[in-house]
């Protein structure tokens, strides 16, 4: 917890607006043309109004008008959950506000101005990390259009279409791409050909390409095919397991057990996916110690990786937060992944709440594309391009190129019939457009 460096002020002292020392540093940082955006307003609490700005630097104080009509400082400090400082509004005893001010009000007033236009990565990186503390540097995309992207389309897409896809996004820099799923075609019809698009992508260098395999019989035919990598799914919600794949949580997993102890001998990695970590079609809100549980067994078992995925995208931060504090409190945070669904468009902001607490591995699909079979109402999965540009802005590598991504999907939507999901795609393109006709 970040411990709140004190700095108050006289209790009697004028607003901090009208002082000369304040006029003064806003005019030289107009003169000088330096000023980007206007001085930080935070909103105090009802009845408080404006509070004058704080000095972005050194100081984690606010001032704030008091009901004498004089200017205290309340202390900013770490909130549960929350990476970046909060604002404890309560009482500040008098003694408090009794320390020498002096000069080094004006030096905090010309700190108010220290704006950047994020001009450079480093810049984008000082100012993002300045106000969204402990963000990764780096983050790994595992891209799941060709699976779960398309395991969801009514009309069933040519296996030609699909190894060229994966060819694609291997080429666009992304270090995991989940190939196919090996279930029965009978359950999944779209994904009938896994066996041919293994054959034809397993040698593809400079990218893992995992599969999903529900079971021993799944296991073994993706071994054959050439699989390098597998997979196992279980659920946080007992209605969903039953629906989903006809069995309990705990049937799922001593199913899943079988599976992981097989490919430990042949030395094969499996990652894991925990779905509705936050709500369910059949059972509603998921409790988080229903994910924990799921997701520990999962790694005990000898999973690498936990992928926690929101099957229908009900998931906003004020409940991907405390699900994720459970489950980080069984399962190390950099053996965890996380999956969102865009039902609400929420999976931007969730995703940045994950990074915030340590989360660095997120799943995404290509143009948007996805949605579970068995979750009726559940959009696709979040973008592989709005993902990427969201983490491009904060100076956070992955290592992929947005524009072989965009062009990837293009590729697809165009045999699909349809648009995009991808918002920054779409901006980009009409971009591109304009810049083409000058």
């Amino acid at each position: 917890m970040l411990a709140a460096v004190s700095r108050s002020c006289s209790s009697k002292l004028a607003s901090p607006l009208s002082t000369p020392a304040y006029s003064a540093a806003a005019a030289a940082a107009a003169a000088a043309g330096s000023l980007v955006q206007g001085p930080v307003m935070p909103r105090a609490p009802s009845g408080g109004g404006d509070v004058p700005p704080y000095a972005v630097g050194e100081t984690w104080n606010t001032p704030c008008s008091s009901s004498d009509g004089s200017w205290k400082d309340y202390p900013w400090s770490r909130m549960a959950y929350e990476r970046q400082a909060v604002p404890h509004w309560g009482k500040v005893s008098d003694a408090a506000c009794r320390h020498a001010f002096g000069a080094s009000y004006s030096s905090q007033v010309q700190q108010s101005f220290r704006y950047f236009s994020s001009s450079s990565d480093q810049e984008r990186r000082w100012a993002g990390n300045k106000i969204m503390h402990d963000l990764p540097r780096s983050v790994k995309i595992v891209e799941v259009g060709p699976r779960d992207g398309l395991q969801n389309e009514k009309d069933i897409v040519p296996t030609p279409v699909k190894i060229e896809l994966i060819r694609r996004l291997a080429t666009s820099g992304l270090p995991v791409v989940e190939a196919t799923s090996f279930v029965s075609p009978k359950w999944v019809p779209q994904l009938a050909d896994a066996k041919d698009v293994m054959e034809a992508v397993r040698d593809i260098e400079g990218v893992r390409l995992p599969v999903l395999t529900p079971n021993l019989k799944g296991f073994e035919a993706a071994v054959a095919a050439g699989a390098k990598e597998i997979a196992v799914f279980a659920s946080a919600s007992e209605g969903f397991s039953k629906s989903n794949i006809n069995c309990t949580i705990k049937e799922s997993l001593a199913r899943y057990n079988d599976v992981i102890l097989t490919a430990k001998e042949q030395e094969i990695p499996v990652r894991g996916y925990v779905s509705c970590v936050v709500g369910c079609p059949v059972d509603g809100p998921v409790p988080p110690s229903n994910v924990a549980y799921v997701a520990k067994e999962l790694y005990d078992m000898g999973c690498y990786e936990i992928s926690l995925g929101d099957t229908i995208g009900v998931g906003t931060p004020g409940t991907v937060v405390p699900m994720l504090d459970e489950v980080m409190s069984v399962v190390p945070v950099e053996k965890l992944a996380v999956h969102f669904h865009d039902t609400y468009g929420q999976s931007l902001s969730n995703i940045l709440i994950s990074l915030q607490m340590g989360v660095s591995v997120v799943d995404s699909s290509v143009a948007g594309l996805g949605g579970c079979p068995y979750a009726k109402g559940a959009s696709g999965n979040v973008a592989t391009e709005d993902v990427v540009y969201m983490l491009n802005g904060l100076g956070i590598k992955t290592g992929v190129d947005l524009g072989k991504v965009m062009a990837t999907g293009e590729f697809i939507c165009k045999h699909l019939g349809r648009q995009s999901g991808s918002k920054a795609a779409a901006a980009l393109s009409k971009v591109t457009a304009k810049a083409s006709k000058l």
